[in-house]
């Protein structure tokens, strides 16, 4: 599992870890049941306090995409589909809200944006 650190980055540490685990089990690449890293392997691998693996860790079991067990550590949560759901559902809600202001700036009617969304939606077929 690569999560990649930035200084320079305006998100606080532990919300980079966070949001880049959420996003490697969005893509697939962590699937239910897998094991995580424990918190201070995470921690001594990206060089930074357990304390802020803790909180990621937390963080993600809050949302629901982790489940820890004591003593066994960390894994993708089983319960995970409505959650990755419920996820993708709000990133294209953020899209689409861009689309939607970009279209009232430029006079585009909802119909046009109908129209629009549909053909994309279709694709090539």
């Amino acid at each position: 599992m690569d999560i990649i650190i930035s200084n320079s980055s305006g998100k606080p540490i532990y919300e980079q870890i966070t949001s880049q685990i959420k996003n490697l089990i969005l893509i697939g690449e962590l699937k239910a049941g897998d094991s995580l890293p424990s918190m201070r392997l995470l921690a001594k691998e990206l060089r930074i306090s357990v304390i802020t693996t803790k909180r990621a860790y937390e963080d993600l079991e809050r949302d629901g995409f982790i489940e820890s067990v004591a003593g066994k550590g960390s894994f993708v949560s089983l319960r995970q589909e409505d959650f990755i759901r419920e996820e993708h559902l709000k990133i294209t809600e953020e899209y689409l809200q861009k689309a939607i202001d970009a279209a009232r700036i430029s006079g585009i009617s909802l119909e046009e944006m109908i129209e629009l969304i549909t053909l994309l939606y279709q694709g090539d077929d």
